[in-house]
């Protein structure tokens, strides 16, 4: 039997969020804390996985969700699912999806949504199509928005859209469009910083610091970071310094 920690505004300081957790006082660890401590008065849930396992999920009610998406209002959406190292293949990951899909079916919501990539950084489609979620919505290069509704009358929910308006808001220069979601987040933000400079380029930091925000300015489905060069996407998730240096020497 799996055993899972549930994670509140009482213990996170003591059990953590999963990530980063040898980074404890750091920037990215300590923006990601308070974040969390922000979101658990919204109904944002955290299970850890427990008994030296390895792995997470959360999840928050759709219309809190920092993820680019709009009409989630009746679902739970799952922002992350990760189980990493030797805790993978043991049927770990379908205990904690069954997690929030019990917790959206208690607390009355109509399903359970969730953005995937092919990429990284997100869930991959298939691992949620093999528990019976369906594609409601796609957009390039790989973002699909998952759903597993609990009532069929219930319209689906969709993705902001606007993409390509949002990509030109800020058109000169890199560009990072970032949050405190993620605690990799800031050090991805620097090292797109150290990119720019070494490139001469104007930088600018976008901080979304509302899930409003993410649904208003995000560039990309993922919602909580992105790199722009010239109002074109060059990333939708964590680079390296060299590797967005390579990116945009090659373009």
């Amino acid at each position: 039997m799996t055993d899972l920690i549930t994670v509140t505004a009482d213990n996170v300081d003591k059990t953590g969020f999963f990530c980063k957790m040898s980074a404890r006082g750091k920037p990215g660890y300590e923006q990601k804390l308070s974040w969390l401590k922000a979101r658990f008065a919204e109904g944002l849930q955290m299970r850890l996985l427990g008994g030296g396992e390895r792995g997470f999920i959360e999840f928050i009610p759709g219309q809190y969700a920092w993820r680019a998406i709009r009409k989630a209002k009746p679902y739970v959406v799952i922002h992350c699912l990760w189980v990493v190292g030797r805790s993978k293949g043991k049927g770990h990951g379908s205990v904690l999806l069954e997690e929030a899909e019990a917790h959206a079916r208690r607390e009355g919501f109509a399903g359970v949504a969730a953005v995937t990539s092919g990429g990284n950084w997100l869930m991959r489609k298939d691992i949620l199509a093999n528990r019976g979620y369906t594609s409601v919505a796609q957009v390039e290069p790989s973002f699909d928005l998952m759903v597993r509704k609990f009532d069929d009358a219930v319209a689906d929910p969709a993705f902001c859209g606007g993409w390509a308006k949002k990509l030109t808001a800020h058109a000169k220069g890199l560009v990072v469009y970032r949050t405190a979601q993620c605690p990799y987040l800031d050090d991805a933000t620097l090292h797109a910083k150290a990119a720019a400079e070494e490139l001469g380029l104007p930088f600018r930091e976008v901080e979304l610091t509302s899930a409003a925000k993410v649904r208003a300015q995000s560039p990309t489905p993922f919602g909580v970071f992105a790199v722009v060069h010239n109002g074109r996407l060059v990333s939708p998730h964590f680079l390296l310094k060299k590797d967005i240096v390579k990116h945009l020497r090659a373009a």
